[in-house]
This record gives structure tokens, sequence and C-alpha cells, in this order.
């Protein structure tokens, strides 16, 4: 039986990279290569960076520390997730994640089914492969990312 699709590697710096605001994804699958069941990249957090609370209303999102440390806010509860721990966010689950150390933290990130990443390259500012930095959030950034959002089954949970 021959597969549907073509196998795909990525090496240690390949995938369309992008910065939002001020954090670093380096995409290794998408929906278009996985048929929409899932999407896999990795997260660059700078110090200070993560995005704001947040519930997903359409994919279950996996997080996996490889480098570093991620604080991370569920339900209002804070755990410290260090390198090789593991969180999974079922759909519907107020969460936040943040990078509270003074070094960058790595890690991997799933969605299933797959979609969420087309708001990266919607909002985002494309990178170089291999990119470690992204520029810092701009107002304009900001803006995009709220009005993106509920196009893709995110509500954004900011203070009023």
């Amino acid at each position: 039986m021959k597969p549907e699709r073509t196998p795909r590697f990525a090496g240690p710096t390949e995938g369309r990279t992008v910065g939002v605001v001020g954090d670093v994804y380096r995409f290794l699958a998408t929906g278009e290569e996985t048929n929409g069941a899932y999407a896999l990249f990795e997260a660059l957090v700078l110090p200070g960076g993560g995005p704001p609370p947040h519930i997903h209303g359409r994919e279950e999102e996996g997080f996996y520390v490889l480098e570093g440390e991620i604080v991370f806010t569920v339900q209002g509860e804070r755990i410290v997730a260090k390198a090789g721990t593991f969180a999974n966010m079922p759909i519907g689950t107020p969460h936040a994640f943040k990078n509270e150390s003074d070094r960058p933290a790595r890690m991997l990130v799933t969605v299933a089914p797959a979609g969420l990443e087309r708001m990266f390259f919607e909002v985002g500012a494309p990178l170089p492969e291999g990119a470690t930095h992204a520029a810092p959030p701009t107002k304009e950034e900001i803006e995009r990312l709220l009005a993106a959002a509920p196009k893709y089954g995110l509500t954004l949970l900011l203070p009023s």
C-alpha cells in the first residue's frame, strides 16, 4: 500500500519560522503535511515571553519542554515546568505560559487537529531558518493577533 503523502524530515534548523509577539516558532509539520490531523512546532520562548491567558475552542494543545523552564498557569494554578516536562491542555482549558527565567526556553508544541498554525503564519513575521530572536511585539502585531484569534477559535482572556 502506497502512502497518500510523502514522508517529511526537517533538520535542526529547517522549517518555516515566524516571530509572533516576541517568540520564535519553527513549524516541523503543518496540517497540509498531516492531512489536518495535527501540527507540530518548536517554540523558542525568550525571557519574559509567552502568550496571555487564552482558551482553544478547536484543538488539544500539548507541550514538551526541551530546554529551560516555562511557567504554566492553568485554571489559575501556577506550574513550573522544567526540561523533560509534558503538559496537555484539553479543548476549553484556560491556560497561559511564560518564561520567567533569564534564559531562553525551548519546547515542542502540538495542536490536534491542525489549523492553528495558519494563525501564526497570518499574524507573525517571517524569519530566516535557524533564527533565535524575534522582534519585540509591536502594537500593530498585537492588534493583528487580537483580530485574527476568533477566526481560529482562540479566545484571549485579557484584563478589562
